[in-house]
């Protein structure tokens, strides 16, 4: 199973940057997005994502042109689960999830907190409430694959300590399982030339149960495609 999690930065925009052909390039078996920015009603191109073969679930924000999520998949899902059940989560579209016979798979967008501090608390809530909920979610769903942007552009010590706690509560970071080099990174900041200079942060994550582990076959960035801000993240699990 070809696995990949991708911040568009707005759909509608990376679609005009040829987004498409990339998408039906990889040929992908789930395609987890973030950032879609868009309802699926002001798309004219899903005629191409059908003709693909994928199914196309979608769980936009209330606000419009804002966060949102969604996950386009070839293996046809038991079930899809749109939100966690938290409403202020819910209303922002900021994750769906898919399931499948041998795993489950997530899209999660994190709130960003770098527009003030009254996000940054909605942040830190967020990380707390929807942490919990990953904690319940994992017992009745063992073998759970998490893809995502984690939205820690700045890296504050309170996020990176969550993120460590994460990780360490029973998953696996699956890029770096597998691959130990430094200066991998998905996201890079528009300004100072910074994706040229290779001047980022790693910050989109495929990350997995640990009762997945003898199913990780590839883990791999994939910068070479800028359709956003972000790069692509590509998980390939066996079974």
């Amino acid at each position: 199973m070809k696995i990949i999690t991708y911040n568009v930065n707005g759909i509608r925009s990376a679609i005009n940057k040829n987004w498409l052909a990339w998408l039906q390039a990889t040929n992908a078996d789930v395609v987890c997005l973030q950032e879609i920015k868009a309802t699926p009603d002001v798309l004219t191109d899903l005629g191409l994502v059908d003709a693909m073969g994928y199914q196309h679930y979608w769980f936009p924000a209330e606000k419009k042109g804002y966060s949102g999520t969604a996950i386009f998949t070839k293996i046809l899902p038991k079930h899809v689960e749109y939100g966690c059940g938290i409403p202020d989560f819910d209303r922002e579209g900021r994750n769906i999830r898919v399931d499948f016979d041998d795993v489950s798979v997530m899209s999660v967008y994190f709130p960003s907190g770098s527009s003030g501090d009254e996000r940054q608390i909605f942040k830190y809530r967020f990380m707390d409430e929807f942490g919990k909920y990953l904690t319940l979610l994992k017992v009745e769903y063992p073998k759970l694959v998490i893809c995502g942007d984690a939205n820690s552009s700045g890296f504050l010590p309170e996020e990176r300590e969550w993120m460590e706690n994460f990780i360490e509560s029973g998953y696996i970071d699956t890029f770096r399982h597998l691959n130990k080099e430094p200066h991998n990174y998905t996201w890079w900041s528009f300004r100072a030339n910074s994706r040229a200079k290779n001047l980022g942060w790693r910050i989109d994550y495929a990350i997995a149960t640990k009762e997945l582990e003898e199913n990780i076959k590839r883990a791999a960035i994939l910068p070479e495609a800028k359709h956003s801000d972000h790069c692509p993240v590509l998980l390939e699990l066996e079974f």
